[in-house]
């Protein structure tokens, strides 16, 4: 009993050093969209023009969490204590389906509901999600492929913005992304709301 006692001593001041996995980042980023829809819009994909937005893919260096810098033209870092709270490829397609629903006031819908109603499709892929260290600015750039209900063409077109940076920390290229991505989904917007 007395050396169960004395084990038991022994490990607890090393309780306060044992970590499981990484220390969590003070607090985790996200996009604030620009547009959505009000609470309460009833939408209906007989009347509107309804679209599916495929979660875009991306390059591995913006496949995680972490906030990619462009250090120089061959290299990346990361944005220090600087973490998503979820992959910027499923925040920049939420955005995207907030955006056409509040601006091209099109019906989002998923790619199952989408069997039941002729839908045109969204998908692409994200190519830049992080901070240039050179530019000191936000990039976000989205290579969108189109597809019209019903058709079998496709096209495509690539959209970028861009917003400057004071600092490289995690509050304001966070800031800075967010109105990076908001600006990329109302130039989609516009240009699928044109499309037929």
């Amino acid at each position: 009993m007395a050396n169960k006692l004395l084990i038991v001593a022994a490990l607890v001041p090393l309780a306060g050093c044992i970590r499981f996995g990484a220390t969590p980042p003070p607090s985790l980023l996200t996009i604030a969209p620009q547009a959505q829809p009000a609470a309460g819009t009833v939408q209906n994909s007989a009347t509107g023009r309804a679209i599916v937005i495929e979660v875009p893919a991306v390059p591995q260096s913006i496949a995680g969490t972490r906030v990619p810098v462009q250090a120089t033209d061959t290299s990346l870092a990361y944005v220090k204590d600087a973490q998503w709270a979820e992959p910027p490829a499923r925040l920049f397609a939420r955005l995207l389906s907030d955006t056409l629903t509040a601006r091209a006031q099109m019906v989002v819908l998923s790619p199952a509901q989408s069997f039941d109603a002729p839908s045109a499709t969204l998908g692409g892929e994200l190519r830049t999600f992080g901070v240039d260290a050179v530019q000191r600015q936000a990039v976000v750039t989205y290579d969108a492929s189109f597809t019209p209900a019903g058709k079998p063409t496709v096209e495509k077109r690539r959209f970028e913005a861009r917003v400057p940076v004071g600092a490289i920390d995690a509050a304001q290229s966070g800031a800075a992304l967010s109105q990076a991505a908001n600006q990329v989904a109302q130039q989609v917007s516009d240009w699928v709301g044109t499309q037929r």
